[in-house]
Parts: structure tokens; C-alpha cells; sequence
């Protein structure tokens, strides 16, 4: 737990000197889901499911429990497919295709919204997720060292890889509400 809280606080804090740090390392994909991701994508999950059934009083202990489950195991999916994408298009921007360091630099990126997932705890705070944004400029400041990709191009890839993403969450999440409050009603 220690670790996960040091790489947290250097890829928030410091994330010029961190990134050549992570370049360095393992791209396990079972290392990276089970120390990193499956602890940090907790966060919204449980805050949205908090937020939603026990304060907020929205949806039911059933479909928002279903909400949470679901939402958490895409989490996974969604990182791992934009992995994929970064990967895919790494020669469009001048860069190298490496799944391990693509992975790496999704998996960390999304530190951020994990984290500010906790604002949905509180529906009336729920709009401070916003914070999560500054993933984007971890990710446009990770392109050049993990994917080799020249600076000057970073920030149209990370621009594309972020619209590429947001079109996935868009498209999961709707299925996500179609599957469950379908399923519950």
C-alpha cells in the first residue's frame, strides 16, 4: 500500500520526473490491474454508489449496487481498450508502438479521475470529478517518454486518444444504465 500511495503522490505531484521512472519499469498487465488499478477504480465506485443509494437517495440498494459493480469492472475495460488505442496510434504521431508502456501510461493517467471520484460521495459536489482532467495533461506529458512520440505532436495524440476515449465511456456508459435499470425494473 505504500508503494501505491508514493507512485499516487509523484504522478499527481511530480510527473516530468516520474514518468521516465515508470518507462523503466515492468508493464505487467496483472501487476499494473491488481496493485494499481483495481484499488484506485474503488473510489468512484463506492463514493458513486454512497452518493446515490445511502446519501442521495436516487436509485435503489439493488441498481445502484449493480451500477457500482459494473461501472468497476468496465474500469478495467475501458483502461485496457485505451491502451490499446494509445498503442494503435503511436505511429500516427510519430511514435512507437509498446502495449507494456501504453498500458503504463493509461493505467496512470487515469489516476486522476479515480481520485476525484471520490466527490461523488456527495451529489452536490459530484461536478469537482471535473478535476480529473489533469489526466489529460498526464498523459500529454507521458507520450514522449513511453510511446517516444515527439513533443511537438504529444498534445494532438493525447487530444485524439482522449476523444477516442471519451466516445468509449459514452457508448459503455450508456449501456451500462440500458443493462441495469433495465434489468432491475
Amino acid at each position: 500500500m505504500e508503494q501505491l500511495v508514493k507512485r499516487v503522490q509523484a504522478i499527481i505531484l511530480t510527473p516530468q520526473t516520474e514518468w521516465p521512472v515508470i518507462e523503466r519499469e515492468s508493464g505487467d498487465t496483472a501487476l499494473l490491474f491488481s496493485r494499481y488499478v483495481a484499488i484506485l477504480a474503488l473510489i468512484p465506485a463506492v463514493a458513486r454508489f454512497i452518493g446515490v443509494v445511502l446519501i442521495g437517495g436516487y436509485v435503489s440498494f439493488l441498481a445502484g449496487l449493480a451500477a457500482a459493480i459494473v461501472g468497476y469492472l468496465l474500469s478495467f475495460a475501458v483502461v485496457y481498450v485505451v491502451a490499446l488505442i494509445v498503442d494503435a496510434l503511436a505511429p500516427s504521431f510519430g511514435g512507437q508502438k509498446n502495449f507494456p508502456n501504453a498500458l503504463k501510461l493509461t493505467v496512470y493517467s487515469y489516476t486522476p479521475a479515480w481520485l476525484a471520484g471520490i466527490f461523488y460521495l456527495i451529489p452536490g459536489l459530484s461536478f469537482l470529478a471535473v478535476l480529473g482532467l489533469y489526466g489529460f495533461y498526464l498523459l500529454w506529458l507521458g507520450l514522449p517518454p513511453l510511446m517516444r512520440t515527439p513533443r511537438e505532436q504529444a498534445l494532438i495524440y493525447a487530444a485524439a486518444v482522449v476523444l477516442c476515449a471519451l466516445l468509449l465511456v459514452i457508448v459503455l456508459g450508456a449501456l451500462q444504465v440500458a443493462l441495469i435499470f433495465g434489468a432491475v425494473r
